[in-house]
């Protein structure tokens, strides 16, 4: 994908470049939205949002890291949705079906590749992780979401939430710090291969 030449025809009016460009972040953004909201439906609302405020204001992008730039879009779709809710939310450690009963896996960890044996313990390492990111502030969640899920590096994360490199880098060490002393207290619910907690397990989660 060419994203320089499709941003440039974004700009012209060309919808359908923009569609590329949807399609190809549409994972990311919502997986963002997700973890810092908690809720597939606020996270999908969220995203929404994000897009659109991306085609509106795209001609504001001034080069450099497109991807930080649209993860700016979605903190603060979030933050805004967290305003409206008055409060921040939380997924229970089993998520709710629609029909008001438990599931075990959440949607979105969904792999038909995975035996039942591997989906289980994804399940179990995935609400580990979100229950402990939930219990994060939310300027520690954010800098976590987007260096250790998204993979994005510091200057991105920097400029994606218009803070200085140093508060990102203080921001996400007491981030994880406190993601270990949460996960510790998982550790005999979860496989023996996530029971050493480091940054490794944090991105398994992905």
């Amino acid at each position: 994908m060419n994203e320089q030449a499709l941003i440039a025809d974004v700009r012209n009016g060309n919808l359908d470049a923009f569609n590329m460009l949807v399609l190809h972040y549409q994972d990311s953004v919502f997986n963002a939205a997700l973890r810092i909201l908690g809720d597939e439906e606020q996270a999908a609302d969220a995203s929404q949002e994000t897009f659109i405020s991306a085609f509106r204001s795209i001609a504001s992008f001034r080069g450099g890291s497109f991807k930080a730039w649209l993860m700016r879009s979605v903190a603060n779709a979030c933050y805004d949705e967290l305003r409206r809710q008055k409060r921040q939310p939380a997924i229970p450690l089993e998520p709710d079906a629609d029909d008001g009963d438990e599931v075990e896996s959440p949607r979105w960890l969904a792999d038909p590749n995975m035996t039942p044996a591997q989906q289980a313990e994804a399940a179990e390492v995935e609400h580990a992780i979100q229950h402990c990111l939930d219990a994060l502030p939310l300027e520690f969640k954010t800098v976590v979401v987007m260096a250790d899920i998204q993979g994005m590096d510091y200057a991105e994360v920097a400029t994606a939430i218009r803070a200085p490199l140093g508060t990102v880098k203080s921001r996400l060490a007491r981030a994880r710090l406190r993601l270990r002393e949460c996960l510790q207290g998982f550790a005999e619910l979860l496989p023996a291969s996530y029971r050493l907690i480091s940054d490794a397990a944090l991105r398994s989660s992905k």
